[in-house]
């Protein structure tokens, strides 16, 4: 049984940093394009960094480039989400998502993925 395990959300005030971690059990992220998304209240959800851990290739989007950093611990089969000057605006759940093999042009989309976290809070506040 597959398990997306995230955690280290919590409140911070804008500017602030967080980092993010999502574990995996009875999977391992070999070859596999992970991705976190944030689902805002009334908003759609969004992808906002994958990392494909065959290759090391990491995309972000344009609202958190030069801010986040995904990165990817063998180790410890998990995937970090390092979050820096950190805006209200960036307040939301944010959910970890796998599948193994890469998506190319739709790293974005919610339904390209097998497996998900339950998710972690962030919230910043101005």
């Amino acid at each position: 049984q597959v398990q997306l395990v995230e955690s280290g959300g919590g409140s911070v005030q804008a500017g602030g940093s967080l980092t993010l971690s999502c574990t995996a059990s009875g999977y391992t992220y070999t070859s596999a394009s992970v991705t976190w998304f944030r689902q805002a209240p009334g908003k759609e959800r969004e992808g906002v960094s994958v990392i494909y851990t065959g290759t090391g290739d990491t995309f972000y989007a344009d609202s958190v480039k030069g801010r986040f950093t995904i990165s990817h611990d063998k180790a410890k089969n998990t995937i970090y989400l390092r979050m820096r000057d950190l805006e209200p605006e960036d307040t939301a759940m944010y959910y970890c998502a796998a599948r193994t093999g890469r998506v190319f042009s739709g790293w974005k989309y919610p339904q390209s993925y097998d497996y998900w976290g339950q998710g972690t809070q962030v919230t910043v506040s101005r």
